[in-house]
This record gives C-alpha cells, sequence and structure tokens, in this order.
C-alpha cells in the first residue's frame, strides 16, 4: 500500500522509536565514543583502542551488557559504570540524531494531512526524551503527541495501543501502528490493530 493510501485510510498513527524511526545505533556509537574519550582521560588508555573494542562488540552481541564486556577486556574499574549510565541518559551528543527519509517523508505528510501523531516510547523515560530532544525533527515535533509505556505500568503492546487510543478518542479501525518488525509476534490479528512494519516505509 503507497503511503498516500495509508493518509486516506487511517486518522491517526502511532509509531514507535527506537530502530523505526531512527537507527539506535546512532545514538548508542555516539555515546561510545564521548566514554571512551572520558576514559583516555581518567585511566590514560587509549580511546581509538576502547571505541574499537565497543563497535565491534556492539555489530556482534548488541548493546545489552557492553559496559560489562568492555571492563572485563580492558579491566576497567567497577566505578565507571556510573559515568556510563549517566552517558547513556543525559548525553549532549555530538551529532544530531537523523530519522530514516522515508519515515520523515511519511511523518510530514501526516502532518501536512493534519492527521494525530503518537509516538509511543518504551524504555527509560529520561533517556527517551534525551533522545527525542537531540533528533532533527524538520518541525515535525509541534506535531508529535509522545507517550511513555512506563507511565501505563505493566501491560502489553496492545493494552498500551488501545490507552493511546482511548485518551484521543481513536478508534481501532482508523488508527495505523508503525512498529518494530519484531511487533509483529505480539499483534494478536483479532485485537482489532492496524500493524505496518516500519521497514516497509524505508524505500
Amino acid at each position: 500500500m503507497e503511503t498516500a493510501q495509508y493518509l486516506h485510510k487511517y486518522n491517526s498513527f502511532i509509531f514507535e522509536f527506537d530502530d523505526v524511526l531512527y537507527p539506535e545505533k546512532d545514538y548508542f556509537l555516539q555515546v561510545y565514543y564521548l566514554f571512551a574519550q572520558f576514559i583516555e582521560y581518567a585511566e590514560q588508555r587509549d580511546a581509538t583502542e576502547l571505541l574499537a573494542f565497543m563497535k565491534s562488540d556492539f555489530d556482534s552481541h548488541g548493546h545489552e551488557g557492553i559496559f560489562d564486556r568492555t571492563m572485563f577486556h580492558f579491566n576497567l574499574d567497577e566505578k565507571y559504570r556510573v559515568n556510563f549510565d549517566l552517558l547513556m541518559q543525559n548525553v549532549k551528543l555530538p551529532l544530531k540524531l537523523l530519522l530514516f527519509d522515508g519515515l520523515m517523508r511519511f511523518l510530514q505528510s501526516i502532518a501536512e494531512a493534519g492527521k494525530q501523531i503518537f509516538l509511543m516510547l518504551s524504555g527509560d523515560p529520561v533517556m527517551q526524551l534525551n533522545k527525542i530532544r537531540q533528533t532533527e525533527w524538520n518541525g515535525l515535533e509541534v506535531h508529535l503527541i509522545v507517550y511513555f509505556t512506563e507511565e501505563f505500568g505493566e501491560q502489553s503492546t496492545e493494552a498500551n495501543l488501545f490507552t493511546i487510543m482511548g485518551k484521543h478518542g481513536a478508534k481501532a479501525i482508523e488508527t495505523l501502528f508503525v512498529g518494530h518488525p519484531s511487533q509483529a509476534i505480539l499483534i494478536n490479528p483479532s485485537s482489532g490493530i492496524n500493524y505496518l512494519e516500519a521497514n516497509k516505509l524505508l524505500a
């Protein structure tokens, strides 16, 4: 379905954020760069070597647990975990986060049509808000209504979506959820939720 058809069919659009609107790797790698610079200053260790390890480790194992693996590899003190965690939450990025081109164009077309755009963010609200503030929205930020799923308590993706829709009187039949491919198995076809994998909009 072409984006124009989505605009014709739906009045409200709910988007996930990480690896949906932008590549989350762009955030992580900038944090790793700044952490490596900090360790070079604090421990006189080679920042280039540390950053190269973290990039390679991220490509192989992902972000989860990367501090522990880096600490073990370079024999770093556990005390630096606090610095790493603070950077993850509150970092001032050297470069703004850029939206995927296809998603940015789609968001712009929704905004121009005067339809509702919701962001549904999971994970640490402090870090997620920091990411939003350092994303290049190209003027789209004034059209966004943001929700943090942690504020809803422990509930399913489906329940989160219905909570957002309920707050704005949006009907499921008129709402499109654009999410990460991993959501496909979490959305029950009988729920009435219209789900679209974000990567189908990347072209």
